[in-house]
């Protein structure tokens, strides 16, 4: 790695507590409740609502996301979650969002700057990156390519600065090392070259997280970096994703699998109908009954561990439900 984007991860992370077991530790001495004020949050958010019509898809009284951790935001589909992430990350507005003059109380902000009125790429300058359900890479481009256009701060951008290209080679020299260093750690150096359309789309996932990294974000944002992922790279998955921690990188992500949650995941947030329903510990609150009336309804009795019971036996159970109910209704 060059000097200058050594120099730029160390000063982006040097203040992130290394010691996961002392997080955690601290971590269990708050109150599990939603909203509950951290320790040292990078992220708070304050009456963040998104409404489409007459239904209300986001609705966040208060929310801090602890510096340093792994925090899973989860629920049911449909509770908001991703719409949550594009609010805050810029690639939407809040139905209640503060204008120049007038406008609503939504706020939030993030490692102490306020970003109401921000767009995606100032979230993203400002350390914030997220990547997607549907994976966002350029078919057309190469591998190569397309991490290269993760990167901040390109002289080679400015219109009169990119005519001297003594001005922006050593960035460009840079920014490749920076590029083939990650695809390297990925384990798509073999793919440099290739069109990332002919990428699998686990390969897919994994370069978009590689490419999110080109900027050295303080925090990343990943939205179920699991969905449709090849089981051979899930482990490979969670594994960058607790590196990229150690490393010291905030990371919040939505996921499904409530395995994965409980292994890797420091704090859990948990989410129905646009609000925060719950907060806690992974294996406090998944046993929480908010959680369970959440995802399961009225079948308590259901392990939210299980994964099996989960995907097969529960909506077995839902579906004679409704079956039953229709059939009751015809008669």
């Amino acid at each position: 790695m060059s000097e200058s984007n050594t120099t730029q991860k160390s000063s982006t992370a040097q203040d992130y507590p290394y010691d996961r077991a002392a997080l955690r530790a601290q971590l269990r001495t708050l109150e599990q409740v939603p909203g509950v004020s951290k320790p040292d949050p990078i992220l708070t958010v304050d009456s963040v609502e998104r409404r489409f019509g007459g239904m209300t898809a986001v609705s966040v009284e208060h929310l801090e996301v602890q510096r340093g951790a792994i925090t899973a935001l989860i629920g049911p589909n449909g509770a908001g979650k991703t719409t949550f992430f594009n609010l805050i990350t810029g690639f939407d507005q809040p139905s209640n969002a503060k204008k120049l003059i007038g406008g609503g109380d939504a706020t939030w902000a993030f490692n102490g700057k306020i970003l109401n009125r921000t767009g995606a790429s100032q979230a993203a300058r400002a350390g914030m990156v997220r990547t997607f359900q549907l994976t966002k890479a350029l078919s057309r481009m190469t591998v190569i390519e397309n991490m290269l256009i993760g990167a901040n701060n390109q002289p080679g951008e400015n219109l009169f600065v990119g005519l001297f290209k003594p001005l922006w080679a050593a960035r460009e020299r840079e920014n490749i090392a920076r590029a083939e260093e990650l695809l390297a750690r990925f384990k798509l150096d073999t793919k440099r070259d290739d069109m990332a359309g002919d990428l699998s789309g686990g390969q897919k996932k994994l370069l978009e997280m590689a490419r999110a990294l080109m900027s050295n974000p303080a925090m990343i944002m990943l939205d179920e970096p699991m969905a449709g992922v090849n089981p051979a790279l899930t482990q490979s998955l969670l594994d960058h994703i607790q590196a990229l921690r150690d490393e010291g990188t905030t990371v919040l992500f939505v996921e499904h699998d409530m395995h994965m949650v409980r292994h890797i995941s420091d704090w859990v947030v948990v989410m129905a109908q646009g609000e925060i329903i719950a907060e806690g510990l992974p294996e406090e609150v998944m046993t929480s009954q908010a959680v369970v009336d959440a995802y399961l309804g009225a079948h308590h009795d259901k392990d939210l561990g299980d994964d099996d019971e989960l995907t097969t036996g529960v909506m077995r159970a839902i579906a004679t439900e409704v079956a039953e109910e229709v059939e009751e209704e015809t008669r």
